[in-house]
């Protein structure tokens, strides 16, 4: 984005919303790579710094602007194919970032554990943490052999910040060392704070406001948490007592007291609570919590990050206060009324705590930055779009749906009408998210669940047994249920949407991507009848050919595959769609990536060949050079005009309802 795209943002912000429009969003707007990734301001609220992706996608620049004239300064590129994210201010003119990479099936960009600082003009680049290999006859000048993570600037050291850095087993030993660091972003020049040791899996840590580490938690090698603690600054880490987390800490913030901590525990594997912690005493008071469902976002206000609100995805956003006389909660209350059906997020706050940065977003906005002025009568400004071409067009609404299982399970989802549809049944498109353990579909933005409805199908997404934001007990009874427990989930959210006249029964069909395209192929064979077609996307289909492919990884993984997928041979064949490829009685598409490193090929041939020797080959789609999911926007909007064929074929207004292809 060039400074005049930033500049057509900025001006006195007004409430008014173009006229929605008639015509049908191109596939090309679905297949976008956003205007911006990131925006985060300076100190002293003189500038913007911002993550800009290139058409492609295939890099993320970081863009300095100007607020005063709205110029831009400098666009800095930190190598070919390179991504920025979390931008970081340290200075005033001084900023770092993470070198990241961008995955297709992920909204948002994954740190690779580099990073990188400059300053403002860009002539004082510096690699702080990164391992170059050597090249030839040349050696590579960074040989940092683990990950390096941002986690603050020191305001008190201007340029000064406190960085978590995970060493490799090659470095460290098997389980490696959590690593912190005090590093001048300016010179590169570091300091070993310390090295956390007692842990199996690298540590997340919280951090006091004189950026001592006071909470550690990690994982063991039976998937368990772990939690240690200081009760004071000074004291050494100790096992944390069950009388403040009997099963685990799961993030939190501490006040500016040094010793309170407001923190996501869990006693026996529940759902996420939110506590008030007193570390000296070792004592804690509940805050707030829902039952059955993850505190999501704890949300602070001003430079000090003074927690004051949370935020809850399941089953549909909300804001709960629980310092409501706070004047954080004040002003985050009023800009929810302001913007109105979007969620309010603050950003980044100038030292002074006068000038907010602040972003909204819903599920039919896919969201925008604004600056609001503290000392100019509240004045917003707004800085920019993610997605500006949607503005003004007419997009569909999600809506959280509930429903029983079969065995009594309460589970929750979304449901997406086809955008200007009657009330009354509608073809239906079926997408289980990936995993299948820990992700989750939430509310928002879904470049997939809008192009499929602007393209008139209704879309249902069901968080199955196995999905996050539920707590472990809920996500880790799915073990061994690829295609038991949580495909019984997923059928009991079809014929919940049968019953409530969402689902046209005769006009239903899969589609998913990873464990999503498992389930497309694996849905038919559970249900004949049910489905009038399937697109498995990047899919898993062969359950024995996924754990022995698992067996190269490293031992964390293969850990992780044996107690989540099991090693019951004749249990995951009898759970492969590959393997049970005559019992599909219906057209199947299968897409999938010839770089996938994630879900190889092999998974691919296996279920395609498998249809082949039935004498039902699948329509395919491959895409050369794309890994897990596809980056190039004109192999997703191919993808989406090939999607729509098939659905249109199938489940359209005109197809002719068949039960076998």
């Amino acid at each position: 984005m060039q400074s005049n795209t930033l500049a057509r943002w900025l001006g006195a912000f007004a409430l008014v919303a173009a006229p929605a429009m008639a015509q049908q969003i191109s596939v090309e707007d679905f297949a976008k790579y956003p205007d911006i990734d990131e925006v985060t301001l300076s100190p002293t609220g003189e500038y913007l710094a911002l993550a800009i992706p290139s058409p492609d996608g295939k890099e993320t620049n970081l863009q300095v602007v100007r607020l005063s004239d709205n110029s831009t300064v400098k666009t800095l590129r930190f190598g070919q194919n390179s991504h920025v994210m979390d931008v970081t201010w340290t200075d005033d003119d001084q900023i770092t970032v993470q070198r990241a990479k961008r995955f297709p099936l992920e909204q948002f960009k994954s740190n690779l554990g580099e990073l990188m600082s400059t300053n403002i003009t860009g002539d004082k680049q510096r690699t702080l943490f990164a391992y170059v290999p050597d090249d030839g006859t040349q050696r590579g000048r960074n040989k940092d052999m683990g990950w390096a993570f941002m986690a603050g600037p020191l305001d008190k050291e201007p340029g000064k910040a406190i960085v978590t850095y995970y060493c490799w087993p090659s470095e460290c030993g098997e389980d490696g060392d959590t690593v912190v660091f005090k590093v001048d972003t300016r010179t590169g020049s570091r300091q070993e704070i310390e090295r956390i040791k007692d842990g199996d899996v690298s540590s997340s840590l919280i951090w006091d406001h004189d950026g001592i580490a006071r909470v550690a938690y990690s994982e063991a090698k039976d998937g368990t948490p772990k939690t240690l603690y200081r009760p004071t600054p000074t004291s050494p880490w100790t096992p944390i007592p069950k009388t403040i987390a009997g099963y685990e800490v799961a993030g939190g913030y501490i006040a500016e007291d040094n010793n309170t901590l407001y923190a996501r525990i869990s006693d026996n594997q529940e759902a996420t609570t939110l506590y008030k912690v007193d570390l000296a005493a070792g004592t804690r008071t509940k805050v707030v919590g829902r039952d059955g469902v993850n505190v999501g976002t704890i949300m602070t206000g001003g430079r000090k990050d003074v927690p004051f609100g949370v935020t809850f995805t399941t089953p549909g956003p909300a804001v709960q206060y629980f310092d409501p006389t706070s004047e954080w909660a004040k002003l985050h209350a009023g800009l929810m009324q302001k913007f109105k059906g979007q969620m309010v997020y603050f950003l980044s706050f100038t030292r002074d705590d006068q000038k907010v940065l602040f972003w909204t977003s819903s599920d039919r906005v896919p969201g925008n930055y604004y600056l609001l002025d503290r000392a100019n009568g509240n004045k917003i400004v707004q800085i920019g779009a993610r997605m500006p071409w949607f503005e003004g067009k007419q997009v569909a609404q999600m809506k959280p749906i509930e429903f029983t299982t079969r065995d009594g399970a309460k589970i929750y989802g979304y449901y997406t009408a086809p955008i200007g549809a009657a009330p009354g049944p509608k073809p239906l498109v079926v997408m289980p998210h990936g995993g299948p353990y820990g992700p989750s579909d939430t509310w928002g933005w879904d470049d997939d669940v809008q192009f499929l409805a602007s393209r008139g199908y209704g879309v249902l997404q069901v968080n199955y047994r196995g999905s996050g934001g539920r707590g472990d007990k809920f996500t880790n009874q799915a073990f061994k249920q690829w295609g038991v427990m949580i495909q019984n989930d997923i059928t009991d959210g079809v014929k919940y949407a049968i019953d409530q006249k969402l689902a046209d029964p005769d006009r239903i069909c899969m589609y998913g991507a990873s464990f999503g395209g498992y389930s497309a192929l694996m849905q038919p064979i559970l249900n004949p009848g049910m489905y009038k077609c399937a697109i498995g996307y990047v899919g898993v289909y062969d359950l024995p050919l996924l754990s022995k492919s698992k067996e190269s990884e490293s031992e964390e993984v293969e850990r992780w595959y044996e107690r989540s997928l099991g090693t019951d041979m004749a249990a995951l064949s009898q759970q492969s769609p590959a393997k049970r490829a005559k019992e599909i009685k219906v057209p199947v598409m299968l897409v999938h990536g010839k770089a996938d490193d994630n879900v190889g090929m092999n998974q691919f041939r296996a279920m395609d060949g498998a249809l082949k020797d039935i004498g039902q080959p699948p329509e395919v789609m491959l895409g050369a050079g794309e890994g897990h999911g596809f980056a190039n926007p004109q192999n997703v909007a191919e993808l989406y005009r090939r999607m729509q064929q098939f659905l249109d074929k199938y489940i359209g207004p005109n197809a002719k309802v068949a039960t076998s292809p």
